[in-house]
């Protein structure tokens, strides 16, 4: 695939999606979670870039949404959907979601519908999914004590790109290579010519290292797990709460993920915390021997009465000799007694098992007042705890590292799963709160929606008046004020909106034409000036000629079916008060003349009007007139029939309130309302 066909997809983003393991597949299946792990792309930016991969592949030229209105009920119905996610990627996820005219495209997504719809949004499933995010990747592992070497420069640059987290060398021979030993705990020579070769320190020849980076670094599979381990672990109560098909054994997952500290250091192993605790405590060990040897030493001598002769005194004195020799010879015993007492003391405050000889060297024989430790002995000891904790730390690390890398890929797709179950109860959620059913969405123009109630009018949902209303070709919607011509006009965008998109809508049932655009005109805000209304009726007339154009170079009279399920430019024009922008005598011969165009397209239109008595008379067609019905006036309240009336001429509000009157009494009312017929 070339990644710069996909629309908003650029030489750098491109390459950035080049170092994804699969990056056709992703764009192809619309994989936003993967898409996101390229370096540099964010959900957001990754849902753009999926969403134009769908749009490439199914040859979606877009623009569906063909006005401002249209596109703001588009961006309000997705948020419907939205509102109901748990997770932040899938509220990106679903902004691959968009309004098309291609039946391949349609078809798709209805299936993902149909399955969301099936899935239960338990609420132990949403608490669960709080804590999963997108795995991220470590960008910051660096190990200090080992390094790579080799001789050739071509293999230098691919070990700096493969392994970046260790320092990489060049050494020409083995005396170099020693050098190196003595810098660093670990040396992994990548030139098979090292091999055999004898150097002292930790000097590894493995020609195949950049293959399996882990075996060199193993922190980098750990801190992997070790920041994600959250997130994977909410992956896994997703998965056992939903009852979905896991990639691996989640008890094996969880085991291995236990043995991981924050920091991504192993624990829980008895023998490494037993090396760790004594390479910590080595000197407050040895400080606390030392002070129990001399407390015990001191106590001897404060409770022993000591004589000595006259001649012993002197022949001491002329040996120079002092209170050594004097502890030798009077208490070589208590002292004995007092060394042993701290070397026990070191050995088992340390827990030392194979330096307990090394440990017990660090207090010598010989007697001395105060006792002290020797220096070269114990730093002797520090050396080799240490090293012995190293070694079993990086084996553990090696072990831990090797079960994880396994379980890397399982993990990822752990987590992935867990947030597109999240895209698909957003859907079924959806569809729930608004009583939504699957639409029919089919080749013939027009729109038959039964029981429809749109969730977007500012009222509770259970409190919305349910609507019917069908049109097949073009129409004029009369009614009262403030008597739901213009909540119609919304809802029928809303549902023509959400079936386009392949998700249910909110209606007991629905056939939607398929249309390749939708022109949705609110209503303007008082009268448009000379160039206002001029750049009105461009839009208009290009719209027109556009639709016009199509259904000739078609000739079959504006039929948008393509063999391929593709679309034109079949379109649905929703027009709400157009009579606002001028006169009300040129608005209704304005209207007249744009609805015997689109009339002859076979274009769906509805054109909400006060004036569609002067409409039909403009008209050189015979203009369809349905009316939203007011059944009356109640303590002064208006009570309508909210489903519109086909054929019907609604009456006005002025009209129902002479009505009243009339009814009241003859005279100047019952001649008035004779003004109204």
């Amino acid at each position: 695939m070339e990644f710069e066909s996909v629309p908003g997809v650029g030489a750098k983003t491109a390459e950035a999606l080049r170092q994804l393991d699969d990056p056709e597949r992703a764009l192809r299946e619309g994989d936003v979670a993967a898409l996101a792990r390229a370096p540099g792309i964010s959900d957001g930016r990754a849902a753009r870039i999926a969403r134009g991969a769908i749009r490439a592949e199914h040859d979606d030229p877009g623009g569906f949404a063909a006005t401002p209105r249209a596109r703001t009920v588009f961006r309000d119905a997705l948020g419907l959907v939205q509102e109901r996610t748990v997770t932040d990627y899938a509220a990106s996820r679903l902004e691959t979601l968009y309004p098309s005219g291609v039946r391949s495209r349609i078809e798709e997504v209805r299936e993902f519908s149909e399955r969301a719809m099936a899935r239960d949004p338990d609420p132990e499933v949403l608490a669960a999914l709080e804590a999963v995010e997108p795995l991220s990747e470590p960008g910051d592992v660096r190990v200090r004590d080992r390094c790579l070497a080799t001789s050739d420069a071509e293999r230098y640059a691919e070990a700096k790109e493969a392994i970046p987290e260790v320092s990489v060398e060049v050494v020409d021979d083995a005396r170099q290579l020693a050098e190196l030993a003595r810098s660093y705990s670990t040396v992994v020579a990548l030139d098979e010519s090292f091999a055999g070769v004898d150097v002292e320190g930790d000097v590894r020849v493995d020609p195949n290292a950049l293959d399996n980076p882990e075996s060199v670094v193993p922190e980098r599979v750990l801190t992997f797990f070790a920041r994600n381990r959250d997130r994977v672990r909410a992956a896994t109560e997703v998965h056992r709460a939903a009852g979905l098909e896991a990639p691996c054994d989640l008890d094996t997952l969880d085991s291995a993920l236990e043995q991981l500290d924050p920091d991504g250091n192993v624990r829980g192993d008895d023998e490494l915390d037993r090396l760790s605790t004594a390479v910590d405590d080595l000197d407050a060990a040895v400080s606390t021997a030392e002070s129990a040897a001399n407390d015990h030493l001191r106590e001897a001598i404060e409770e022993r009465d000591v004589t000595i002769e006259g001649t012993d005194l002197l022949s001491l004195v002329e040996r120079g000799a002092g209170v050594d020799s004097l502890l030798q010879r009077e208490l070589a015993d208590e002292y004995a007694a007092a060394v042993e007492k701290a070397r026990d003391h070191l050995v088992d405050a340390l827990g030392l098992v194979d330096t307990e000889d090394m440990a017990r060297r660090a207090f010598p024989d010989e007697p001395a007042y105060p006792v002290e430790h020797e220096e070269r002995v114990v730093s002797r000891l520090r050396e080799e705890l240490t090293a012995a904790r190293d070694r079993r730390a990086t084996r553990r690390k090696q072990e831990l590292a090797d079960d994880l890398a396994e379980l890397r890929a399982d993990a990822d797709a752990l987590v992935d799963a867990a947030l597109e179950l999240d895209v698909e109860l957003a859907v079924s959620r959806f569809a729930a709160d608004f009583e939504c059913t699957m639409p029919e969405v089919t080749e013939e123009p027009g729109f038959d929606i039964r029981g429809g109630r749109s969730p977007l009018l500012d009222v509770p949902f259970d409190e919305v008046d349910p609507v019917d209303y069908a049109v097949s070709g073009v129409t004029v919607l009369s009614g009262v004020n403030s008597g739901g011509k213009t909540s119609t006009l919304d809802l029928v965008a809303l549902v023509t909106t959400l079936a386009h998109m392949g998700l249910p809508v909110p209606a007991e049932s629905a056939r939607i034409g398929r249309i390749g655009e939708l022109h949705y005109h609110a209503k303007t805000q008082g009268t448009l000036d000379a160039g206002a209304f001029e750049a009105t009726l461009r839009e208009f007339g290009d719209l027109v000629s556009e639709v016009d154009g199509q259904s000739t170079a078609n000739g079959t009279g504006g039929d948008a079916a393509s063999s391929d399920g593709g679309t034109d430019r079949r379109v649905m024009v929703l027009v709400d008060e157009l009579e606002s922008i001028t006169e009300p005598g040129a608005s209704a011969k304005i209207m007249a003349g744009i609805l015997e165009a689109l009339s002859d397209s076979r274009a769906t239109a509805v054109f909400v009007s006060h004036l569609a008595r002067d409409i039909r008379e403009a008209a050189a067609i015979d203009v369809s007139i349905d009316g939203i019905e007011a059944i009356g006036l109640a303590d002064g309240e208006l009570r309508v029939e909210r489903s519109p009336v086909k054929g019907k001429l609604a009456r006005s509000t002025p009209e129902l309130i002479v009505e009243k009157l009339a009814d009241d009494g003859e005279g100047f009312y019952a001649d008035l309302l004779e003004k109204f017929d």
